[in-house]
């Protein structure tokens, strides 16, 4: 472990204090703690390894837990190390007392606090190693104050032994390839692991073979994807659509996913997405060798490891005029620049970006896999400390933004190359279409409710407050151009996309 993301108070001090006198951890300071556990989910997601926040009492925990559990939804290794007052003043009645243990367990999938300084070398390598083991995941080791300036002569582990991950079973894999000899149309699910370029081959070459069709969920922690990898689309996220998409699947082979569910209940529509009617099969889990296990299939159905890769057409830049989610689409797909990491927490604005991204150049595409809006900016924030010799894009819904705001603070004084695209539209506009599809009325003070236009923010005012230059645009030209300036920046850079 190299990077520590920080908001530390008073029980953290001898951890801040050992930051000088042990050398190799660079630690990145966030002024809110959501920033600190979004940017350690960026940073892992693209390093595959776990960078530590550090988080100060309950209180800190909870400022930080929405992102934790969009880490936890991408399977991101994360060592979340939350300070805890000393052993003998925890139950006080201290004014930050808390059930910390009772938070973490929300959003992590190991807690343990340490309770002598004999013990922390050993919780720290099982965190470490627990946090890595697949498929990856948030392990938080509670940090009493007085096992961290209690002296100890407990010996340090030279390193972490990784966790093998294992493999599914034979069974397994004939059940899937009987499921693929099944009549009916048939969908390969594939998420997690099985999204790596090599592994979307072996999956497209299988689908070939069976004449099935692949998708991902709607969700993904990192899909690395453009020209030269297999495209893939996603299952989408209105119900509606996502309903008649998966309609005529009669057979599903789950590989790193789950069966696909509605984000939310509806009256009179199934919460499983899937036909009833429907087969599921799960060759492997999300704690399985998803790679593994495709390569088996494959082998089990006489098909090969890859396909030819078509390289989509990029819809054309547009003329100048009015700004439109097609028109963004097409902008991003054509000035993508190779290696590019693409932060996406652009709500509805973004909601149709992959079609015209396949064939951009090669990048990697980060969403917001657990719906906690205030993703974005921080994700980027860690994606650009793990890649610094990669550019960042961050795609920005407005409203979302305004709840880790602060992030752009770190960007500046790290000097982190991203550039954020905010889609000012000046609303929540999710809920505006979530608000009919519940069947809920929208008078007046509903529809205030989702407006975010009295007063209107200023963000490039906003951007300038906090260190990162920036300009508003209206139209395709004025955005073709300052996407085009901004990528050429040192440093963050941010762009106000003003829609209808």
């Amino acid at each position: 472990m190299e990077v520590c993301f920080a908001n530390p108070g008073t029980s953290e001090m001898h951890f801040v204090s050992a930051l000088d006198r042990i050398d190799g951890m660079r630690c990145v300071l966030s002024l809110f703690e959501g920033g600190v556990t979004g940017a350690a989910d960026g940073y892992g997601r693209m390093t595959g390894k776990p960078a530590a926040t550090l988080l100060h009492l309950g209180p800190g925990l909870a400022n930080g837990a929405a992102n934790l559990h969009n880490a936890k939804r991408a399977f991101t290794p994360i060592v979340n190390i939350v300070g805890e007052h000393a052993t003998y003043h925890r139950d006080s009645g201290a004014p930050l007392c808390s059930d910390i243990e009772g938070l973490a367990k929300t959003v992590s999938k190991w807690v343990r606090t340490t309770e002598t300084a004999d013990r922390l070398a050993a919780d720290c390598e099982e965190a470490i190693a627990i946090a890595q083991a697949a498929p990856g995941g948030v392990a938080t080791l509670i940090l009493p104050a007085d096992t961290a300036w209690t002296e100890t002569e407990a010996a340090i582990p030279a390193a972490v032994k990784k966790r093998e991950t294992p493999k599914v079973s034979d069974d397994a894999i004939a059940a899937a390839a009987d499921a693929l000899r099944q009549a009916g149309p048939t969908l390969l699910l594939i998420g997690g692991d099985a999204l790596t370029p090599e592994n979307r081959q072996i999956a497209a070459a299988i689908a070939q073979a069976a004449d099935a069709d692949t998708l991902a969920p709607t969700s993904n922690g990192r899909i690395d994807r453009g020209a030269g990898t297999v495209p893939i689309e996603r299952v989408p996220y209105p119900i509606g659509i996502a309903l008649d998409r998966l309609s005529k699947y009669r057979n599903a082979i789950l590989i790193g996913a789950d069966a696909p569910v509605a984000f939310f209940a509806y009256p009179d529509k199934p919460c499983r997405l899937l036909p009833e009617d429907c087969r599921a099969v799960t060759l492997a889990g999300l704690d399985q060798d998803c790679g593994d296990a495709l390569a088996r299939l494959s082998d089990a159905l006489g098909a090969p490891k890859s396909v030819p890769v078509p390289i989509p057409a990029v819809p054309p830049l547009p003329q100048d005029g009015p700004i439109t989610p097609e028109a963004i689409g097409a902008i991003i797909g054509n000035l993508i620049p190779e290696g590019c990491i693409v932060c996406d927490e652009s709500i509805t604005t973004g909601r149709n970006f992959f079609a015209s991204t396949h064939g951009a150049a090669p990048h990697s595409w980060l969403h917001i896999t657990g719906g906690a809006i205030g993703i974005g900016i921080p994700m980027a924030t860690g994606a650009a400390v793990a890649c610094p010799d990669r550019r960042v894009l961050g795609l920005q819904a407005d409203g979302s933004a305004l709840y880790t705001v602060q992030s752009l603070w770190t960007q500046a004084r790290e000097r982190l190359n991203v550039l954020t695209l905010i889609f000012s539209n000046r609303s929540y506009a999710i809920l505006k279409g979530e608000l009919a599809n519940v069947g809920a009325n929208g008078g007046p003070t509903a529809m205030g409710m989702l407006s975010l236009d009295n007063p209107a923010m200023d963000w490039v005012q906003i951007a300038r407050g906090f260190g990162v230059d920036g300009t508003r645009v209206d139209s395709t030209a004025t955005l073709i151009a300052a996407i085009r300036h901004g990528l050429t920046q040192a440093g963050p850079y941010l762009i106000e996309v003003d829609l209808p």
